[in-house]
């Protein structure tokens, strides 16, 4: 029951009093009383905080509230994805910081090249500008893009540029896998970072060498798909996982009716299109979109070893198991003595070297015992006493693995 059902029962009692006692028959709430017990004053008197006692039984009783997620968020429509776009461009107007033409031999002729189209011949000139730069130019496409629809593109630089700052594209076609140009992108340079330099030092913030151009690409060319016209839809889970493939399913045939909705693998559901909905799909998608369901997955622990990040889903369980952890450190020091000669005995000043090296077994650390867990907070709790850090819980969590104690997959980025 909702958090407001005791103001509603309360309300309800109160209201047929007054619906009752202004000679009115029956009126239809939410609990059929009598008409005569209204009309006793005493009667009245007790319901009310009856009323009120029924309201707390009910919402003590309430069934807790799951963390429910839209079927738009964990699945998408087979065939309905963005594409990917790439091409060859030159960024010019760069001050002094773009290619140096002997060293990259590519963003010469590409120079050239642009130049002999435009009917300037520059074959066996000694060029010497170092305000070009050759780059490669990628975007996405993104689903049911019509011609006109701009889309921003990324810049990125392939030669010994030191930075794009102040740069202009020049038109550049963007090709998708097929070879086909589907884009057309150009405009000024934007960059995050910054380089600046002097005879003696130096500062780079960020990456100079990258950008991007906000609305720079143009689509050209759109790619046909008939989404309307299917008669069987595919939906590809994000997270692949049979349980939530079944629940998804069973979320679709309560809301369409049937079996229309039937996984084939822990990532697809396969949809087929009620007569109701041929040529409507849109109307379709839009209501299963807004389905809720309960995700499941996999009990699993991501290590990441390289920053000591470790991360725990809620179903994470681990059996009773004792744990001892020490450390072995050796401390090795240098000390050196100089012996110095007497005056004038004409002997040589000798070094000496003196090395101590202490070794640490971590003798105080006792074996701990970690208990049979049931919620992670539990499980956070016990490995918490060890009293450990990240990176020697890394090697702990891999331990209770191979023991058999730890009820998880483990992945190490």
């Amino acid at each position: 029951m909702a958090p407001n059902s005791k103001h509603l029962i309360k309300n309800d009692f109160r209201f047929r009093a007054d619906w009752h006692a202004a000679g009115k028959d029956e009126a239809p709430f939410l609990f059929p009383v009598p008409r005569a017990m209204f009309r006793n004053p005493v009667l009245t008197s007790l319901l009310k905080p009856l009323a009120a006692a029924l309201a707390v039984a009910v919402a003590l009783t309430a069934q807790p509230v799951f963390a429910l997620s839209r079927i738009k968020d964990l699945a998408s429509v087979e065939g309905v994805r963005s594409n990917q776009l790439l091409g060859y461009g030159i960024v010019v107007g760069l001050n002094g910081t773009g290619d140096t033409l002997n060293n990259t031999p590519f963003t010469k002729q590409s120079l050239q090249a642009m130049l002999e189209r435009l009917g300037v011949n520059t074959r066996g000139a000694n060029m010497r500008t170092a305000n070009v730069a050759a780059v490669m130019v990628t975007a996405n496409l993104p689903p049911f893009s019509t011609q006109g629809t701009r889309v921003d593109v990324t810049v990125s630089a392939m030669g010994d540029s030191k930075s794009l700052q102040g740069g202009t594209l020049l038109v550049t076609p963007l090709l998708g896998a097929d070879g086909e140009v589907y884009a057309v992108s150009q405009g000024p340079v934007a960059i995050s970072g910054f380089s600046a330099e002097g005879d003696a030092s130096k500062i780079t913030r960020g990456v100079p060498t990258v950008g991007r151009i906000a609305n720079g690409g143009v689509v050209e060319r759109e790619i046909d798909f008939a989404l309307n016209k299917l008669s069987t839809l595919r939906l590809s889970l994000r997270n692949p996982d049979l349980t939530t493939a079944r629940r998804v399913a069973s979320a679709i045939n309560d809301f369409i009716g049937g079996e229309s909705a039937e996984p084939t693998d822990p990532s697809t559901v396969v949809l087929q299109i009620p007569p109701r909905f041929k040529g409507n799909m849109i109307k379709m998608l839009t209501d299963i979109e807004q389905l809720r369901v309960e995700p499941d997955q996999l009990a699993r622990i991501v290590i990441d070893e390289r920053s000591g990040i470790i991360v725990m889903g809620k179903d994470v369980r681990v059996s009773t198991v004792a744990v001892a952890q020490g450390n072995l450190t050796v401390t090795i020091s240098e000390q050196p003595q100089v012996s110095q000669p007497e005056p004038f005995s004409n002997g040589q000043t000798v070094v000496t070297p003196r090395t101590n090296v202490k070794v640490d077994t971590g003798n105080t650390n006792k074996l701990a015992l970690v208990k049979e867990s049931v919620s992670l907070a539990e499980l956070v709790d016990g490995l918490n006493a060890l009293g450990i850090g990240p990176r020697d819980l890394i090697s702990i969590l891999q331990a209770i693995k191979s023991a058999g104690a730890l009820q998880a997959e483990i992945e190490v980025m």
